[in-house]
């Protein structure tokens, strides 16, 4: 599997951000999905996950309210709407998808052995 992830960048605290994943090598049908980041010196961790096998969607504390994701089945695509950006939301962002996964929080918080993009860079500071 293969992801390719975009929209990250420099933004200013408050400021709104759009990430984009396209995933090649497998479908998004009926498969979790989960965007993960990592900052400096710091372990990844998950944001957000969802599964259509719990009907859930996962939000890390840290950013309930502010982020949302979504998922484009058709177009093998997910995205993570970032909104209020703070500046502890710096990192590295990646997204995943794995299959046969029920829980949407276990996902987002198990060691996933999976393949990784390059991931995007976010970086929030004024």
């Amino acid at each position: 599997v293969q992801y390719v992830e975009s929209g990250g960048g420099l933004v200013q605290p408050g400021g709104s951000l759009r990430l984009s994943c396209v995933v090649s090598g497998s479908t998004l049908n009926y498969a979790a999905i989960g965007w993960f980041r990592q900052a400096p010196g710091m372990e990844r961790e998950g944001v957000s996950c969802s599964t259509p096998r719990d009907g859930n969607t996962y939000y890390a504390d840290s950013v309930k309210g502010r982020f949302t994701i979504s998922r484009d089945n058709a177009k093998n695509t997910v995205s993570l709407q970032m909104n209020s950006l703070k500046p502890e939301d710096t990192a590295v962002y990646y997204c995943a998808t794995d299959s046969g996964v029920d829980d949407s929080a276990w996902y987002c918080n198990a060691k996933r052995f999976g393949s990784w993009g390059r991931g995007t860079r976010v970086t929030v500071s004024s």
